[in-house]
This record gives C-alpha cells, sequence and structure tokens, in this order.
C-alpha cells in the first residue's frame, strides 16, 4: 500500500530515534527534588528519579514511534462507503504547559474511499500523538490529519473530550471543568447531515467519564 511517507512524518514530526537520556534525566529530577527542599537520598525517595525516568520514557514513546511501522500494512482494500466510527477511546497526555496529565476519550470517524484500516490502529494513532507533550487542540487535529494522510478517504472527523488536572488541581480547581474539542474534515466539514449524524452517534448511550 502506497502513502504520502513525507507528510505522514511532517503530521507526525517525531523525534529521532534514540531513547530518551535516563541518565540526564535522572540528573534533572534529582536536582528537582533538592530544589524543593528535599532530601534525595531519604528512603522513600532514593529511587524515585530513576522511577519517574523510566515513567517520562513509557509516557512520552509516542514521539519515538515510526508511524509506518505502526501502521503495518494493515491498511485494506475494501468496497464500503458508510460512516466507519470507533468511539469511547481512553487516552492519557501530558499537558506541555505544566507539565500536568489530561485525559479523556476520543471519538473518531472516517468515510471510506476505497480503503479502511484495521480496528485496532485507530487507538494506537490516538496514543501515538497523546503519548507526547501536547495541548489538546493539536491532538485532535493531529489525529484527523493523521487518518486522512493514510486512508484518503471522503471524509474525516474526530472529538476529544478531556479532563485537565492542571484546572483541577492548581488554577481555578475546577473539578468537572471538561474541554472538547473536534476537527471534521471533507465530508464531516461540508455535509450538516453527516456530521450531525456522527454526532448523534458518539453521544447515544454516552456516560460521563471517570478517571
Amino acid at each position: 500500500m502506497e502513502y504520502d511517507t513525507e507528510k505522514i512524518r511532517e503530521i507526525t514530526k517525531s523525534l529521532p530515534s534514540e531513547q530518551i537520556n535516563l541518565e540526564e534525566l535522572n540528573e534533572a529530577i534529582e536536582q528537582m527534588l533538592v530544589a524543593f527542599g528535599e532530601n534525595p537520598n531519604r528512603q522513600g525517595l532514593r529511587n524515585t528519579p530513576e522511577r519517574v525516568s523510566r515513567m517520562y520514557q513509557e509516557l512520552l514513546c509516542g514521539y519515538r514511534q515510526d508511524p509506518i511501522q505502526m501502521v503495518n500494512d494493515a491498511v485494506f482494500e475494501v468496497t464500503y462507503d458508510e460512516m466507519v466510527i470507533v468511539r469511547d477511546i481512553e487516552f492519557y497526555s501530558l499537558c506541555e504547559h505544566h507539565l500536568l496529565p489530561f485525559m479523556g476519550r476520543a471519538h473518531v470517524a472516517y468515510f471510506p474511499n476505497g480503503r479502511v484500516i484495521g480496528l485496532s490502529k485507530i487507538p494506537r494513532i490516538v496514543d501515538l500523538f497523546a503519548r507526547r507533550l501536547q495541548v489538546q487542540e493539536r491532538m485532535t487535529r493531529q489525529i484527523a490529519d493523521f487518518i486522512n494522510a493514510i486512508l484518503m478517504p471522503k471524509g474525516v472527523a474526530v472529538v476529544v473530550e478531556g479532563l485537565h488536572l492542571c484546572t483541577m488541581m492548581r488554577g481555578v480547581r475546577k473539578q468537572d471543568a471538561r474541554m472538547t474539542t473536534s476537527a471534521m474534515l471533507g465530508a464531516f466539514r461540508n455535509n450538516l447531515a453527516t456530521r450531525e449524524e456522527f454526532l448523534d452517534n458518539i453521544s447515544r448511550g454516552a456516560e460521563p467519564m471517570r478517571f
């Protein structure tokens, strides 16, 4: 299957394949503990820099995934022209402004144009962009643009609902404030009925997010 690899890599903006420099990160976290007024050598904190470094390596793995390899030939030529929807995809990300988590659900739809993608790949695409330092608005658009570049469908729609700890734990401290962002391409942008069908499908039977 042929892809516009240059466009895909421009959308993903992945970092070099080298892993996070754990040694430098360990030192930085230890310095932070000292700056907090803590003793990094006390029992409870002795291994904290290593634990936090490994945590960031996992949470930021989206930078270092090969997007073409991730799709892994799971795009198939199929004659199907009705809406495909994958809803309630949970995600966890890190706000680039405060390095605090934000989390929620993503809903993705597309109208095939001779190509479909394996079901498991859509949550992986969400994670590809969630597992990095992010803002929700950009993440939403990146997911839509990536699916559009891979499948070249008649339209793509993405809605993301997020809870942000930077507004729940600090600042305004609003526990129930949710952020909703959307990206509509092709038929979903140009056709009101199509857009409403998608929005109706993802709202039907929806339950409040609980994390």
